[in-house]
């Protein structure tokens, strides 16, 4: 189809293999160089053995997903500066190896955060599910942030306690496992890691932290252009604030803020409908507009709110996100470039977040990812090739030349 359909890969040690996702109706994957430090440069020959690995595969690394962003250069301090020429290197790394769509985040201390890694949906599947009550009970009384207090009402403080206090010690364990060790690339963070990091942020607000993401961006963009290079900010998840920490891509102002922040082509957006979803008063198509010259990676899946704050992972076509609309938002996009002649036309897409379901829910834990099991995301993969296949039939026929079914 126009888009490149792609799947998030974590490296050889991933429970789903590389012919999976060929099998899927991938030509692209996305991954990251996990096993390296946040920080260290990655080097030609560890990029090299992982592209190799893909197109063995027969399919092209088409996204990084992420080179990350050090918590200094966050916070503006320690060694940020090498962190940033060590950023750069990596860059240039990436590029003299072909790989040129780069994707990141400016989330501090934690990357998505859920509170349910396992929550079942009436039909028997799981989804990643996040709760406004049994996260408040996370930080009041399992990490007792200092002021946390403050960030609650005095009912949610009381039920939150209560909530708490009716909980095993193992579902203790399993909540703080939950939010503070939850990405699949990068395991091993401990509540005592979340702790030290969040010190850092004592003085950093919204403001403060929106001006280190902007020396990041006018120190990493020229080199990003002179490579050809994009970087594409990946939304907050969830889009607001958690544990008192700012959120700084979040919202339309944010949009407009980071266009503002640096003119080049090389600062562009991971639009994340799911992400962006997570705040029910964000209008998803009007940001798009906003922002789609900026646009160089897509991640399709919606969210589902029952109250409270709370949200889960919906199914691709259902939930607060309109699919069909933003499959032809997007497709009006590719189309408006390709009549540009513009190199970049083609977006890449990757489904995210799919439940566990059918044989995945029969193997053991350790075989299954939450958020990224082989058949939820292969389900929503294929309702995608759906719409996009039927939006593109019934409004653009004359464009089906550019299309790619594998």
């Amino acid at each position: 189809m126009l888009m490149q359909e792609s799947m998030r890969w974590f490296g050889p040690n991933d429970p789903v293999h590389l012919s999976d996702l060929r099998q899927a109706g991938c030509s692209g994957v996305v991954t990251s160089l996990h096993q390296i430090p946040y920080g260290e440069i990655w080097s030609v020959g560890e990029i090299m053995k992982r592209k190799t690995m893909i197109e063995d595969a027969g399919m092209v690394w088409c996204a990084v997903e992420s080179l990350p962003v050090h918590e200094d250069i966050k916070t503006g301090d320690g060694n940020y500066r090498q962190y940033i020429d060590n950023y750069i290197i990596s860059l240039r790394n990436l590029a003299s190896c072909g790989i040129k769509l780069i994707t990141y985040n400016f989330m501090p201390v934690l990357d998505w955060v859920r509170t349910n890694l396992n929550y079942t949906l009436p039909d028997g599947s799981k989804s990643l599910f996040f709760e406004h009550l049994l996260f408040a009970a996370f930080d009041l009384f399992v990490l007792k942030r200092a002021d946390a207090e403050r960030d609650y009402s005095a009912e949610t403080i009381q039920k939150s306690k209560i909530y708490f206090d009716s909980l095993s010690s193992m579902q203790k364990t399993v909540l703080e496992q939950s939010i503070v060790d939850t990405l699949p690339g990068c395991k091993g963070q401990t509540l005592n890691d979340v702790k030290s990091k969040l010190a850092r942020y004592h003085n950093i607000d919204r403001a403060a932290l929106k001006e280190h993401l902007k020396l990041f961006l006018n120190e990493v963009c020229p080199a990003a252009d002179e490579l050809g290079c994009r970087l594409v900010i990946h939304p907050d998840d969830p889009p607001f604030s958690v544990l008192g920490l700012p959120r700084i891509f979040s919202t339309e102002e944010d949009i407009r803020d980071l266009i503002a922040m640096e003119p080049s082509p090389s600062n562009g957006i991971c639009f994340c409908t799911g992400s962006f979803s997570g705040r029910e008063d964000n209008n998803l198509l009007k940001m798009f507009n906003l922002c789609k010259d900026r646009v160089g990676f897509i991640h399709l899946r919606s969210t589902e709110h029952p109250g409270g704050g709370d949200f889960y992972e919906a199914n691709h076509l259902q939930g607060a996100v309109n699919m069909y609309e933003m499959i032809c938002a997007i497709e009006e996009e590719q189309i408006r470039r390709i009549e540009l002649g513009r190199a970049d036309w083609r977006l890449p897409m990757r489904p995210d977040h799919g439940h566990v379901m059918l044989d995945d829910l029969k193997k053991p834990e350790t075989a299954v990812t939450p958020g990224y099991s082989a058949v939820g995301r292969l389900r929503a993969l294929a309702e995608l090739r759906g719409v996009e296949y039927g939006v593109m039939h019934a409004l653009y026929p004359k464009y089906l030349k550019y299309c790619e079914l594998r």
